[in-house]
C-alpha cells in the first residue's frame, strides 16, 4: 500500500492523501447482483472512530438495502521509514495531539497518550486478527473491530500487542491465543493483502472510504467522515430512480445497548436526534427500570450494560 498520512484533516474527515474528492460518481467493471457497500477502514484510523455514530445509524435505518463488506486498508505497516513530514509526523509521539484534536472535534473520546509511552508499532496485527475472525463469522469480526477501537482510542490500550489482542478475542468467546497465532501466519497476511488489492482496485486512497455499488456496476464513493445525509444521498443514487429507500425505525435504546454493550454520548445523540443538554434526561426515561452503568471519560458520558 502507498504510505499514508497519520494526520487526518478535521474539515474533510479524511485520513490519507490530500486533494481527494469527497463525493464522486464511479463506474466499476466487476458485476454485482445487489447494492454492495465496501467500507475501507483501519483499526487505528481516528476519523473512522469519529464516523461510528453516523455509520451505525445508517446501518440501522438502511441496512436492508445493502450488503456491507469491511476491508482493511493498512494505515501503518511500521514506523521504519514512515514519515508524514507535511503534517509534522516523524515519530509516534507526534500523533498524540492529533488524536486528541480529532476526539474533541468529533466528541467520540480519544485519549492518545499511548503514543507517548507505549506506541502502536503497526496496525497490521489487529487487521490480520480481524480478517481471520471475518473468515469464521462476519458479525463477530465487526464486534472485535469495535472492541479494538474502544481499547485503543478510549482506554489507551496498545492493540498491536498480543496480550491485548488475545483478551479482546477471548471476550468474543473465541480462543484468543489460537486466533492471534493464526493471524500471524501466512494465512492472515494473505487475507490482508487481498483486502489491500481490492481497495486499490476500487480507487481507495484514504480512510474512511464508503463505496456503494449497484447491480449495473455503477457506484458512489464517499471519502472521509461525512454527515448522515451524505450516505443516504449516496444510497439513493446507487439504487437508481426505480427504488426509493425507506428508513426503518431505529431500535429502542434498551435494544441498542443490549446489542452493543457500550454506547458513547455522541452515538446516542446521533441515533435519536437528541441534543447534548437533553441527553441525560433521555437516557433516564428510555432506560427506566433497566440495569446499566453510566460513567464519563475524557469529559464524555457513556453507558454500558
Amino acid at each position: 500500500m502507498t504510505k499514508l498520512q497519520m494526520v487526518c484533516d478535521l474539515e474533510t474527515g479524511i485520513c490519507g492523501l490530500p486533494g481527494e474528492n469527497p463525493f464522486e460518481t464511479i463506474d466499476l467493471t466487476s458485476p454485482k447482483k445487489s447494492i454492495t457497500l465496501y467500507y475501507v477502514t483501519d483499526p487505528i484510523c481516528s476519523h473512522c472512530w469519529a464516523l461510528e455514530p453516523v455509520l451505525h445509524k445508517f446501518e440501522e435505518q438502511y441496512g436492508q438495502y445493502i450488503n456491507i463488506q469491511t476491508l482493511m486498508g493498512g494505515l501503518l505497516e511500521s514506523w521504519d521509514g514512515f514519515a508524514d513530514l507535511n503534517n509534522g509526523i516523524g515519530s509516534p509521539s507526534d500523533v498524540a495531539a492529533h488524536w486528541r484534536e480529532v476526539g474533541e472535534h468529533s466528541r467520540m473520546p480519544i485519549d492518545g497518550t499511548l503514543w507517548l509511552d507505549n506506541p502502536v508499532h503497526s496496525s497490521y496485527p489487529p487487521s490480520r486478527v480481524f480478517k481471520v475472525i471475518q473468515q469464521k463469522d462476519e458479525k463477530l469480526a465487526n464486534t472485535f473491530l469495535r472492541k479494538a477501537r474502544e481499547a485503543v482510542f478510549v482506554f489507551n490500550q496498545n492493540i498491536a500487542e498480543d496480550s491485548v489482542l488475545i483478551e479482546l478475542v477471548n471476550q468474543l468467546q473465541l480462543d484468543g491465543k489460537a486466533i492471534v497465532e493464526e493471524a500471524r501466519k501466512s494465512q492472515g497476511q494473505r487475507l490482508l493483502m487481498e483486502d489491500f488489492a481490492l481497495a486499490r482496485s476500487l480507487g481507495v486512497r484514504g480512510f474512511p472510504t464508503i463505496i456503494m455499488v449497484n447491480e449495473e456496476n455503477k457506484g458512489i464513493k464517499i471519502v472521509g467522515s461525512r454527515p448522515f445525509e451524505n450516505y443516504v444521498k449516496g444510497l439513493i443514487q446507487a439504487l437508481g430512480s426505480e427504488v426509493e429507500p425507506q428508513a426503518k425505525q431505529v431500535p429502542s435504546l434498551t435494544k441498542l445497548l443490549e446489542k452493543n454493550g457500550r454506547l458513547f454520548a455522541k452515538e446516542i445523540e446521533v441515533m435519536y436526534d437528541v441534543q447534548p443538554n437533553d441527553l441525560e434526561g433521555f437516557i433516564l426515561k428510555e432506560l427506566a427500570g433497566q440495569e446499566y452503568k453510566q460513567n464519563k471519560i475524557l469529559g464524555e458520558l457513556y453507558i454500558e450494560k
